[in-house]
């Protein structure tokens, strides 16, 4: 296959369509917020022409183009604050600065790309990973990259800072957005009462970051058919064999990568290590009363799963551990998160993380969060569904991302030293289950 690229054909700030009243311009985080890194999650999705028989390629990227910059315009409107810019880690100046929105061209057509989906180039589709364009966008919350592939295929990539929004949260805007893009008179309004629920406080060179150590990162993707999920549940409940018990995809296919991940740092370093797994998990539901999802902001926090002897690392016995943690969790932790009370349960939670980490210098810590049951195949600017979605995260080592698949299987991205990974991709135990970067059917 040819050496892919990309070339920008334009960067352009993009501002609300209507200025930002002067009674909403200093716009308080909450504080989850605060303790949120300022780094950009991003989402990239992948649209096939649709219609061959399109005369001018160019002319209908540049019609798409024009209705997605429009309705980036009118969604800042009603999304203000991410039109903003931080102040520090718990303000916003809502100044109506805007977003950042560039076009691109690949001089490859889009099922180059998806035959063998590579890691190692999905920069080429981001916002954020082009010098020129980071230093034109001054501190933009919100990029989008719309690339047009020589097929006339194309890619939206969005990329958000995680300072102002969770997971929940992108999707609330991406729906909004889409609404606006295809038409839709009245699109989803968010929410900003999240500073309300939870206010910001002073806190000081604080960090909720677990920092995890690594060097050169590899990302690589493992496709779990709906099929072998269905195999491996089965399997776990059998050995589980409890009346009732019935393990969920997240559980099995985490719990299989976990345990594989584990595996490999014991043939490195010729010792099992102690592991611990964090899982973030959606907090909106388990408040009193349920927060609504178009709550915008960050409204998760991670459980901890521990295992400090080898013989608890058989996959069911990590389904079972990760279920009863998780909903002891669920069940005590997040009607604290709120009010001012919320504060003194937040130290508390950091405390009992700090605890985790406390004597245990040889801990291998992984990070894991599910976007599984999120309709992100739904999305739609107006020209069809995506073939294909991703998220490329790299900048953090012993990462597990899980994705559904559009055919009701399971999508794992994992992130490891190079080292690790060459091992990891070998493993017995996950090739059972699992393909390795399968191509995408358009």
């Amino acid at each position: 296959m040819s050496q892919m690229k990309s070339d920008t054909i334009s960067r352009r700030c993009i501002k609300p369509s209507s200025p930002t009243p002067p009674d909403l311009k200093n716009f308080k985080l909450s504080l989850l917020d605060q303790l949120s890194p300022a780094i950009h999650g991003n989402m990239t999705f992948f649209f096939p022409s649709g219609d061959a028989h399109v005369a001018d390629q160019d002319a209908e990227f540049s019609r798409k183009s024009q209705l997605l910059q429009k309705s980036i315009s009118e969604t800042l409107t009603r999304f203000y604050p991410i039109a903003g810019r931080l102040v520090d880690a718990s303000t916003v100046d809502c100044n109506d600065e805007g977003g950042f929105f560039i076009e691109a061209r690949c001089d490859s057509p889009l099922s180059d790309y998806l035959g063998k989906p590579d890691y190692q180039r999905i920069d080429l589709f981001l916002p954020t990973t082009d010098p020129e364009t980071m230093e034109l966008s001054t501190g933009s919350m919100w990029l989008v990259k719309f690339t047009l592939f020589s097929c006339g295929g194309t890619a939206v990539s969005l990329s958000l800072t995680h300072k102002i929004a969770d997971i929940a949260a992108l999707l609330t805007l991406l729906k909004s957005w889409t609404q606006s893009c295809r038409g839709l008179s009245e699109p989803v309004l968010p929410e900003f009462t999240a500073s309300s629920i939870l206010p910001p406080r002073e806190i000081p060179g604080m960090s909720a970051s677990v920092h995890i150590a690594g060097e050169k990162f590899v990302a690589r993707r493992f496709v779990f058919s709906a099929l072998k999920v269905a195999e491996m549940k089965e399997k776990v409940r059998v050995q589980i064999g409890r009346e009732g018990y019935y393990p969920s995809r997240v559980e099995v296919v985490l719990a299989h990568m976990w345990k594989c991940a584990v595996n490999v740092v014991k043939s490195k370093t010729g010792s099992f290590k102690p592991t611990a797994l964090f899982q973030a998990v959606n907090l909106r539901t388990r408040m009193d009363p349920p927060l609504a999802d178009t709550v915008f902001g960050n409204f998760v926090w991670p459980f901890a799963v521990i295992v400090e002897e080898e013989s608890d690392m058989e996959v069911h016995q990590l389904v079972q551990d990760m279920r009863r943690i998780k909903n002891d969790f669920l069940d005590n932790k997040p009607n604290k998160f709120k009010g001012e009370e919320g504060f003194s349960a937040l130290m508390e939670a950091l405390k009992e993380r700090a605890e985790i980490f406390k004597n245990r210098k040889d801990l291998v810590v992984y990070k894991c969060s599910s976007w599984c049951k999120f309709p992100l195949y739904e999305t739609d600017f107006g020209w069809g569904k995506p073939a294909w979605m991703t998220s490329a995260n790299k900048m953090v080592n012993n990462t597990i991302s899980l994705l559904d698949t559009s055919a009701g299987g399971v999508e794992a991205l994992i992130t490891l030293d190079e080292e690790e990974m060459a091992i990891f991709e070998r493993q017995e135990e996950l090739l059972e289950f699992a393909s390795v970067n399968p191509s995408i059917v358009v």
